[in-house]
């Protein structure tokens, strides 16, 4: 099977109950094990260190996740996400070397105080697919003390701040993936930037299947409600394969809608620490695993890397380093 095999047309009541009866494509899971913003001061389960990275995915990995989602973070200042392609290398292959046939999916959004030519840093460090943040977004969040004996302590402190990119920024990161043989996973905020989309569609800069990702409950994105959800999907391009992220609280109501509707799920200590009120997820594995199971509840398989591989048109053989 191949890419197209995959492809249906979400809007269509009639082939959404034929997949129904049939059976809908088998769920990706992807997993984001830390983040580019919070840290242990949220949750002392989330991996900062690139050793405690490569243990987490490995028991993700176990769990049914068929791709991860990285951000390497500074070694001389754990908090802070790294600007260094060694640092994303360090925990690609350390990933690699525990998950075979895993798709490694760098972040090139980065964190903190990054300059666009610093978050594509990631790039250089031979992953299979990057993220692709498809629009400017503002964050305003008051973070938390790090205390000692957490690594790298700091006092809490606001974070307020613009990230910003312009249509030629993202065509530069397109483009420079393009090059190098990289998958982009386009992070869609709101519907208006399915004209970033469209944009990058007619300069030829990214290919079918597109890999669109909607980042729902995040400041400055879509609300995450069932209608915005809807909306989103009504207006996906021809030949796309959605994904959804459900922020802090409506990680899970986000998910859940997403493999009803034939996506896919992307959970992880990035998105939330939570599990349920006042119970925080002890590893990433744990949110994988439950998200798994609600699927095959809902009588969808859950995606081998291998079938991941197929639905999204990348090789077969894994990124070595």
């Amino acid at each position: 099977m191949d890419a197209g095999d995959y492809l249906w047309d979400y809007r269509s009541p009639y082939a959404w109950m034929e997949k129904v009866r049939t059976g809908l494509p088998p769920l990706i899971i992807c997993v984001a094990i830390t983040g580019g913003v919070h840290g242990k001061e949220y949750s002392e389960c989330l991996p900062e260190m690139p050793e405690e990275q490569a243990e987490q995915t490995a028991e993700a990995y176990e769990a049914g996740a068929s791709i991860v989602h990285v951000h390497a973070r500074n070694p001389e200042c754990w908090w802070l996400a790294s600007s260094n392609p060694e640092d994303y290398l360090k925990a690609n292959s350390l990933i690699r070397a525990k998950c075979p046939d895993i798709i490694i999916n760098n972040t090139t959004g980065g964190g903190a105080g990054l300059t666009m030519e610093q978050r594509m840093a990631s790039i250089y460090a031979n992953p299979e697919l990057c993220s692709l943040n498809l629009g400017p977004f503002v964050l305003k969040v008051q973070m938390k003390e790090r205390k000692e004996p957490i690594p790298s302590p700091r006092d809490a402190m606001l974070f307020d701040q613009c990230m910003p990119c312009g249509y030629s920024d993202i065509s530069t990161f397109a483009k420079e993936m393009k090059e190098k043989g990289i998958k982009p996973e386009m992070e869609l905020y709101h519907p208006g930037m399915y004209w970033v989309v469209q944009d990058l569609i007619m300069q030829g800069l990214i290919s079918p299947p597109y890999d669109i990702q909607f980042v729902l409950g995040f400041q400055t994105g879509s609300f995450p409600t069932p209608a915005n959800f809807l909306s989103l999907v009504n207006e996906l391009p021809p030949e796309s394969i959605f994904f959804a992220i459900g922020v802090s609280y409506f990680q899970l109501p986000m998910n859940v809608m997403s493999v009803m509707l034939g996506g896919h799920v992307r959970v992880g200590l990035e998105d939330n620490v939570y599990y349920a009120r006042g119970r925080k997820f002890k590893s990433n594995a744990e949110a994988v695993a439950r998200i798994a199971r609600i699927a095959r509840d809902m009588n969808r398989e859950i995606a081998t890397p291998q079938q991941a591989r197929e639905m999204l048109g990348l090789s077969q053989k894994p990124s070595s380093y």
